[in-house]
């Protein structure tokens, strides 16, 4: 069954590939939505898929690149992104 989440990634996440690397590894989950920077600093990331393939992407989404460090990473349920794939903004 396809779910999907809203995350809000907080730490040193701007500026080190974040968005890139969250993107490929949404892409190799099958997962579709997308990554984009916040004003405040954050990164929020959209995903739609399976349930297991969100959990996946919420485990890396606390390490990212090696250039990042994240602090928090907070989940909100959300309703399903109308776009296909996955990308960047």
């Amino acid at each position: 069954m396809t779910q999907a989440a809203r995350f809000f990634v907080s730490g040193r996440v701007q500026g080190v590939f974040y968005r890139a690397s969250t993107c490929e590894q949404a892409r190799a989950l099958s997962l579709t939505g997308y990554a984009r920077n916040l004003a405040d600093g954050r990164v929020e990331v959209l995903a739609s898929g399976e349930a297991a393939a969100l959990d996946a992407l919420e485990h890396w989404l606390w390490q990212g690149p090696p250039a990042a460090t994240v602090t928090a990473v907070a989940r909100e349920p959300a309703e399903a992104p109308q776009a296909l794939g996955f990308r960047t903004f």
